[in-house]
């Protein structure tokens, strides 16, 4: 028996054991359109903003990094540029059909990516183990964020940098005015049109609940991170945080 998707208006409490499993079920449905909606909804701008944050993890030739909530790829793909054939990049997903995507990408790039299954609060890497640990569009997404951090920090060796990169909420028009009708009215329907469109209102509303650029840093800075570093981009709808593990 098929079992509906949740409703917008029912979606549970963060915290509860059930949100995990919907977030979950919600980007198994939506892997097959996510990387146009993606585009269609950044104007492509999402591939630079990958670009920025891949720079911002410093990596060079023969550097080990993970790529927590890869999603389809295209954050670790950037990775694997950086530190070339004698580097090692895994990206890992809780979502099989993102990682089915990811990993056809990777094939049809010759790219020496490792795409494989990992609950981003549980991570199952040893401790130290990487130069650098990113996650793009996908930390707002847990359902405990510091635990989250921790875990990430945990996995990064001394002196490497977690980088994160998120869409934030901007305060001042007009910008904030442009950002809440695309994101809650029109984003909406963009997903009615894709075939989800609760996966479309979670969006808008994940951002709204998400901490915003200054509180991310404090957590990250209780997570064991120092030199935290925040850039704001196009306009205050992007943020890249960056820190180093103590």
């Amino acid at each position: 028996m098929r079992i509906p998707p949740p409703q917008a208006n029912s979606r549970p409490a963060r915290d509860s054991e059930q949100f995990a499993g919907q977030v979950n079920r919600m980007f198994d449905r939506i892997a097959s359109h996510y990387d146009a909606m993606n585009s269609l909804m950044t104007a492509g701008l999402h591939h630079r903003w990958r670009g920025r944050a891949a720079d911002r993890a410093a990596l060079g030739p023969g550097d080990t990094a993970l790529d927590v909530c890869s999603g389809t790829g295209d954050l670790a793909l950037e990775l694997a540029r950086r530190v070339g054939p004698a580097g090692s990049i895994i990206g890992c997903d809780f979502s099989e059909p993102m990682l089915d995507l990811a990993r056809e990408k990777a094939e049809r790039r010759d790219a020496p990516v490792r795409f494989e299954w990992a609950d981003a609060l549980d991570l199952p890497y040893d401790s130290k183990r990487f130069d650098a640990v990113t996650v793009g569009f996908g930390v707002r997404n847990l359902a405990d964020l510091d635990r989250g951090l921790r875990e990430m920090t945990r996995v990064l060796a001394p002196g490497g940098r977690l980088v994160i990169l998120e869409i934030t909420q901007p305060r001042r028009p007009p910008l904030s005015t442009f950002y809440s009708l695309w994101f809650d009215r029109i984003v909406p329907v963009l997903g009615t049109l894709a075939g989800d469109r609760d996966a479309y209102t979670y969006l808008p509303q994940s951002v709204r609940t998400f901490p915003a650029p200054r509180e991310l840093a404090a957590r990250m800075d209780t997570a064991g991170l120092e030199e935290i570093r925040g850039t704001v981009l196009a306009g205050g709808i992007i943020a890249i945080h960056s820190g180093v593990r103590r």
